[in-house]
């Protein structure tokens, strides 16, 4: 019953060859790094130096990078990173050089000849994986530390890179390995006269695993908006402000404000945070009826950014009485998915008899919109923001296992209130691990028969 699990294209061999990229971004700076991984990455960097330094782990060397004719092409620094104490897990040197893409490309060229192959990509962070320096998670979260666009998600992703999923996962995965390994002590080793659980033991078991998986599972909506941002649509009648809270709310000039009705005619957007969540904002032409061609091509494009929109705001003009417009857009932000109802001109007298749930916001003078901002947030995830150190997801691919995990421990919760044979309740327990070794890494027969062992003593 007991099955290792593991995925062969995963934990296959790391390739033998030494490997070599640019690790610094293309085009000319100050610095210019190359790195190179792999079993002869000091022999061929020592074939790319004037002189061979007395290599020392960790110990920066002065060097001069030369061509195949022994020509100078730069002078830098080499760091040797001794196996296995090293990013990748294997030796690897890194070059600083100067930024030039001319001279880096030609020295990693130079390395190439020498006999590295050039790097696919992410595959400083596969070897990693596979010398077992980084878990998927981490491996994962090193993607999104490089992708991050806000101080938050570069937060987030290092924590991540340092194991928050993984350690938020272990309790729960141990849980779980455990009643498997309760179970498969007593049917595979009942002449020892150990006693499986009763129904009642083995359901108490599965209510401490369930709240811990749910909970994760529900932190992913949160997640979700960190991981990916999230687009915002600003719509409203024509002269209600909608550029002037746009540019309040991106902190910059970047929509025309003018007093005539129908400024914009087009859709311009921008992208800043809120609470470090990267967000989408899109200024849309006001809505109205109107016959200029240009105008109409603007209102149109403003329906499609309210269908594409994660989130609408609605503005409507505190010091005007509401018109007819005004609620059928509203009816129709509704109809689209979440909105907020923002009443603008909250500066000037009021003349309109604005719902209650609207919220009063001065984008002239900046009064309410932080008021807005925590809105917007609330809105997207009424749940409230999880902390950091409990530790949430963020990507998909999880969520997904995880709520296949989740599957497979309520039909196991049903096959024991069935009172169905535990062979078959540990098809279902097996099935629950395996999304949750594709978060972690495989369970293999040896960890459960050593829980087994273990935990019950047998042969003794």
């Amino acid at each position: 019953m007991v099955t290792a699990g593991v995925d062969p294209a995963v934990t296959a061999a790391p390739n033998s060859a030494t490997i070599a990229a640019i690790s610094t971004p293309m085009g000319r700076g100050g610095i210019g790094l190359i790195r190179l991984s792999g079993p002869a990455a000091l022999t061929i960097s020592g074939g790319l130096l004037q002189h061979v330094p007395d290599w020392q782990p960790r110990h920066a060397h002065r060097v001069i990078v030369v061509g195949e004719d022994g020509a100078k092409l730069d002078d830098g620094l080499a760091t040797w990173f001794q196996a296995p104490h090293s990013y990748t897990g294997e030796d690897v040197v890194e070059l600083s050089l100067h930024g030039s893409p001319v001279v880096l490309r030609a020295v990693l060229e130079r390395a190439t000849s020498l006999g590295a192959r050039l790097a696919e990509p992410g595959e400083f962070t596969l070897r990693a994986f596979i010398h077992g320096h980084l878990d998927l998670p981490q491996a994962e979260a090193v993607r999104d530390l490089i992708d991050a666009t806000t101080l938050y998600q570069a937060r987030v992703a290092a924590q991540q890179v340092s194991g928050s999923v993984s350690r938020r996962l272990a309790p729960l995965k141990a849980e779980l390995i455990e009643l498997i390994s309760l179970l498969e002590a007593g049917i595979d080793f009942a002449d020892n006269d150990i006693d499986v659980a009763p129904d009642a033991e083995l359901l108490r078991r599965l209510s401490l695993i369930e709240p811990q998986l749910v909970r994760l599972i529900d932190s992913f909506a949160y997640g979700k908006l960190v991981h990916d941002g999230l687009t915002l649509a600003i719509l409203g009648r024509p002269n209600v402000g909608k550029s002037s809270l746009f540019n309040r709310l991106v902190g910059q000039d970047r929509a025309i404000v003018t007093d005539i009705p129908g400024t914009t005619r087009d859709v311009v957007s921008e992208t800043a945070s809120i609470a470090g969540i990267p967000v989408k904002f899109v200024d849309t032409a006001g809505v109205r009826e109107s016959v200029d061609v240009v105008e109409t091509l603007g209102i149109e494009r403003s329906w499609q950014a309210l269908a594409d929109a994660d989130l609408t705001l609605v503005v409507l003009d505190l010091s005007q009485p509401l018109e007819p417009g005004d609620h059928q857009l509203i009816e129709r932000a509704q109809q689209a998915g979440r909105m907020l109802i923002v009443a603008n001109k909250a500066d000037l007298a009021p003349r309109a008899q604005i719902l209650s749930e609207a919220i009063p916001v001065s984008a002239l003078t900046g009064e309410g919109v932080e008021a807005l901002r925590e809105a917007i947030l609330a809105t997207l995830n009424p749940d409230g923001i999880p902390s950091q150190e409990d530790g949430f997801i963020t990507s998909m691919r999880h969520e997904r296992l995880l709520r296949d995990s989740w599957d497979f421990l309520d039909r196991a919760r049903l096959t024991i209130e069935d009172r169905i044979p535990h062979e078959m309740l540990l098809l279902d327990l097996y099935s629950a691990l395996r999304p949750i070794d594709a978060i972690t890494g495989a369970t293999t027969a040896d960890d459960i028969l050593n829980n087994i062992f273990g935990k019950f003593c047998i042969g003794k």
